[in-house]
């Protein structure tokens, strides 16, 4: 299973870890991924999705419905 939110499409990042001496070694950046249930009043069903907390934030101000529908629009399966 990918790392990848499914509402915003964060993904894994690499960059360098930097130590007090100044070496540089490489290392990911993975988002903060978390398996969530949201209950869809209008259909009256579950759906549970993979989101990162900033997609939960998201989903906090505009709504679940909102936001599933933006990613119907974008072409997201659900």
């Amino acid at each position: 299973m990918a790392r990848v939110c499914e509402v915003t499409g964060k993904r894994p990042m690499s960059g360098n870890h930097v130590s007090k001496s100044n070496n540089k070694v490489r290392r990911k950046f993975n988002p903060n991924l978390k398996k969530k249930r949201f209950y869809i009043p209008e259909e009256d069903r579950w759906v549970t999705l993979k989101v990162s907390m900033h997609a939960l934030r998201i989903i906090n101000k505009r709504g679940i419905s909102a936001v599933l529908k933006e990613m119907k629009e974008k072409g997201g399966t659900l």
